[in-house]
């Protein structure tokens, strides 16, 4: 495994490609790759988990029965357009209101959609949002319904470490104090996003990741279109990997324990085909053992250093895109040689 050398700095990509990319997820981890992919792509589509139940959008969800807005506002906020207008738009969304009185907390995004919603279908409630901002590509909802998790989980009991528990809600599994084993979705049989699955059908590149792996990144695997959309897509499967653990889901989660995880929860709609696995070298504490696994699923390694210079736990968009840059540019050796493993 070698490290690109145009993946260790933080030079500004130049130029986009031509080409179409789709990244799944929600909240900071879709807001991190949707940041560096506008500086590959033009062509960009993020689809968006609608399984949160916390804070402002838990409130609104449970009042009102609309899709939750806070990651779709995430998203369009990472997508906004550079000028000094779209920006001003794009900070007023993100602005929580003060005071301690109903309205508390909620940001006027999450309100502002939610009357969207009340007046228009759900991809016309957001393309009226992208118009706001003036996003740069399109933002869709992985279903148009609300959806709850529920997660099988264990070690809860030091006694009995393998004895299992329920547990309902994002918001409860992403702060639940055992270990998740597995997730599922309600309703079963719930609708993929129609746009979203053409999104995956039609892509260049798809971007798993980062994100927090059980609320996040997993839960699009689970609708039953959109997962086969991914098991079946010509696209080029690239998965991000975490920079740190995401406190309460993936504490004590290898990298591979991630990996094999995520291609688990993949099985029933066909699989997922990686194509390339992408990391910080600096957050992984066994690069064998991570390019051993990937090898052994058809996927190649990329590690590089990928996290801002002032925080660790966050991602620098100019050298994660230079990092998806790599993983479309560089041409693979399979002859045993030197070159990506």
């Amino acid at each position: 495994m070698c490290t690109p050398p145009s993946c260790t700095g933080t030079s500004v990509v130049s130029e986009t490609l031509p080409i179409k990319a789709v990244a799944l997820g929600g909240g900071h981890g879709l807001h991190a790759s949707l940041s560096a992919l506008r500086l590959v792509t033009s062509d960009l589509t993020a689809v968006v988990t609608v399984a949160d139940d916390g804070g402002s959008s838990g409130r609104i969800r449970h009042e009102l029965d609309v899709l939750p807005p806070g990651d779709l506002r995430m998203a369009l906020s990472a997508l906004a357009g550079d000028d000094p207008a779209h920006r001003a738009w794009a900070d007023l969304l993100q602005h929580r209101l003060g005071g301690s009185g109903a309205l508390a907390g909620h940001p006027v995004g999450n309100l502002l959609m939610t009357g969207l919603f009340e007046r228009h279908d759900v991809i016309g409630a957001l393309e009226r949002m992208a118009g706001l901002v003036g996003a740069v590509g399109r933002v869709l909802p992985m279903s148009p319904l609300p959806l709850d998790l529920i997660a099988e989980a264990d070690r809860f009991d030091p006694a009995d470490p393998e004895r299992r528990r329920t547990i309902r809600g994002q918001s409860s599994v992403a702060a639940t104090p055992g270990r998740i084993r597995s997730i599922r979705l309600l309703p079963a049989g719930a609708p993929a996003c129609a746009a979203a699955v053409d999104a995956v059908r039609e892509a260049d590149l798809v971007v798993l990741g980062p994100g927090s792996w059980f609320t996040s990144v997993i839960p699009h695997l689970l609708l039953r279109e959109l997962g086969v959309a991914l098991a079946t897509t010509q696209a080029r499967v690239v998965v991000t990997l975490n920079l740190v653990p995401q406190p309460g889901e993936t504490d004590d989660f290898s990298p591979v324990e991630l990996l094999r995880t995520l291609c688990a929860h993949a099985e029933p709609c066909g699989g997922l085909h990686i194509d390339t696995v992408v990391a910080d070298g600096n957050a992984i504490a066994d690069e064998h053992e991570l390019q051993d696994f990937t090898l052994g699923i058809g996927a190649r390694l990329l590690l590089s250093n990928l996290a801002t210079d002032d925080d660790a736990g966050l991602h620098d968009p100019a050298r994660l895109a230079e990092a998806y840059r790599t993983t479309l540019n560089t041409a693979f050796d399979t002859t045993g040689g030197q070159g990506w493993r």
